[in-house]
């Protein structure tokens, strides 16, 4: 079992993946983090860009062996790789509600969010994979994320109190 954070403008109390936004890293879905300092920071984000709410910061216990035994569906992504990259990258050009792949949970680096235009310029062919990847790197401490993309794998969250 391991704790993990999201960070938001109001407190989850149930998770509703029907209001996930697409194009995100690894697709549209449920994301949290190990770090709870990470998690704030996102809350503060979150907050000021909506302009409403408070940072708030919702804690799971997340059980993934039991997630693994049940038969899930898990990618994760150990580093910064070309895979990674490419994960993140089709990801982020999915504009529909369909997923661009079949995983139930995906834990892997964070991508930085401010190099939009530079995913624009890898998928025009001005950009090699491995600049891209440099690119892409989280600006800080190494963060990992969780994603979880089907009601299946939120089954294997248990909301806590902080």
């Amino acid at each position: 079992m391991i704790k993990l954070y999201h960070g938001s403008n109001v407190a989850i109390k149930q998770i509703d993946l029907a209001l996930s936004k697409r194009g995100k890293d690894f697709g549209k879905g449920f994301y949290l983090n190990a770090n709870w300092q990470q998690a704030l920071d996102m809350a503060v984000r979150t907050s000021r860009f909506l302009n409403e709410g408070e940072p708030t910061v919702s804690c799971f216990e997340f059980y993934e062996a039991k997630a693994a035994e049940q038969g899930l569906n898990i990618k994760v992504f150990p580093e910064y790789s070309e895979e990674w990259a490419e994960f993140v990258v089709m990801n982020r050009k999915n504009n529909s509600d369909i997923q661009a792949h079949h995983y139930d949970i995906v834990i892997g680096p964070i991508a930085d969010d401010t190099v939009g235009v530079q995913i624009r310029r890898f998928i025009m062919g001005y950009m090699s994979v491995a600049s891209l990847i440099k690119e892409l790197r989280f600006k800080g401490d190494h963060a990992v994320q969780y994603y979880f993309g089907t009601y299946r794998a939120i089954e294997y969250l248990k909301r806590i109190e902080l």
